[in-house]
């Protein structure tokens, strides 16, 4: 990793243990050395993570946090409640502060620069829910929370989606990490085949970069796969299609915030019963507000404004990353390998149920949409 990139890693130490201690004095906590060992723990974690994320490219740094979490849960003795205390505060809070970074590196303008990407997108979007649902609930029995996880991870942008939605439906720690798994067995196989896939098959390289953009999760799996084919394709020297369709994806994640949030709103709303019961106190109860947070540093970021302010935009860039993997770090602490491999078996399945119906529309839309592509 670069200096730049220890630098932000830097700042994120401080802003976490300044977060976390402005938690305790809200909470009117005292100090436990336990707690603040577990925080440390994660951070370390994350660390360690991002560095390994950053030797290669097909894994990332989150998904090797979570799994590192994962190993020293299942390694060492039982934790007590206050060590406990600490990785549930780096999943969930660490994670929420990870969500309102990536706010701020998203472009609502982007939607707008790639629109022939976005039928193919919306559509995705549509049949990854639609299968999540119909073989997650209806076939496996999975409960609500997973399907959705599962849905939103293969149609949008594998980890941060899955944290996204995960924070708005208050998904379970073990839940998180089912979908995680699932995604990334599956992201890693479509970024290591496509680019032999297309060739086999005869893609140029404008369908090569719509079928990775869309149908590839994790955007270190685009770069990684898209830079296999350009090795196999010299001639086209530098290409980023499949990048700029990522990101076009990748914003949409706002529509699946704004349409969670509302459902959340709806379904509290359904459940309140009594003479006190009113939709602005429902609101008020139920409203996952760092979501709106997201938003408005999305609006900030479309507006250029953050691009006027010297390092906030490498500070944005990495910096949710690093929250993101250190929050993956404290929900990696929840769950046992028995778990993921008895558990986690239906998860996984249904991952690659609604990764294979993705590949196959996009496939399908690149090869009978080739003209409208290129045009």
């Amino acid at each position: 990793m670069n200096s730049e990139k220890w630098w932000v890693i830097l700042a994120c130490i401080v802003v976490a243990y300044g977060y976390a201690w402005l938690l305790d004095c809200k909470q009117k906590k005292g100090f436990s050395a336990k707690r603040y060992g577990a925080i440390t723990l994660c951070l370390g974690i994350g660390i360690a993570a991002t560095w390994l994320g950053s030797l290669q490219s097909v894994i990332g740094g989150p998904m090797i946090g979570l799994f590192i979490g994962m190993l020293f849960v299942n390694l060492l003795p039982s934790l007590d409640a206050d060590f406990k205390a600490g990785t549930t505060l780096a999943a969930k809070k660490y994670l929420n502060l990870g969500i309102v970074l990536v706010g701020a590196t998203l472009n609502y303008a982007a939607i707008l620069s790639a629109t022939k990407s976005l039928p193919l997108l919306l559509f995705n979007i549509c049949l990854s829910f639609g299968v999540a649902s119909l073989i997650g609930k209806k076939v496996m029995k999975l409960n609500s929370n997973v399907c959705t996880l599962v849905g939103g991870g293969t149609c949008i942008c594998g980890g941060s989606a899955i944290a996204t939605i995960a924070s708005i439906i208050k998904a379970k720690e073990e839940e998180i990490a089912y979908a995680m798994t699932a995604i990334f067995l599956f992201d890693v196989l479509a970024a290591l085949m496509y680019p032999y896939l297309a060739d086999w098959i005869g893609l140029n390289a404008q369908q090569f970069g719509y079928l990775a953009g869309a149908a590839v999760n994790d955007t270190s799996s685009v770069v990684a796969s898209q830079s296999t084919y350009m090795a196999l394709h010299p001639e086209i020297g530098e290409f980023s299609l499949g990048i700029t369709v990522k990101l076009v994806r990748t914003t949409l994640i706002l529509l699946l915030a704004v349409i969670f949030t509302i459902l959340a709103i709806r379904k509290a709303a359904s459940q309140e019963t009594g003479e006190k019961a009113s939709i602005g106190g429902t609101i008020r109860k139920v409203f996952p507000w760092f979501i709106l947070v997201f938003l408005v540093m999305a609006l900030v970021n479309t507006l250029g404004i953050f691009d006027k302010i010297p390092g906030a935009a490498i500070f944005f860039k990495h910096g949710n990353k690093f929250f993101v993997t250190v929050a993956l770090a404290g929900v990696g602490f929840k769950i046992k390998f028995k778990d993921l491999f008895s558990k986690g078996k239906k998860p996984i399945a249904l991952g690659g149920c609604t990764w294979l119906a993705v590949f196959l529309s996009s496939l399908l839309f690149v090869v009978l949409f080739k003209d409208f592509i290129q045009a």
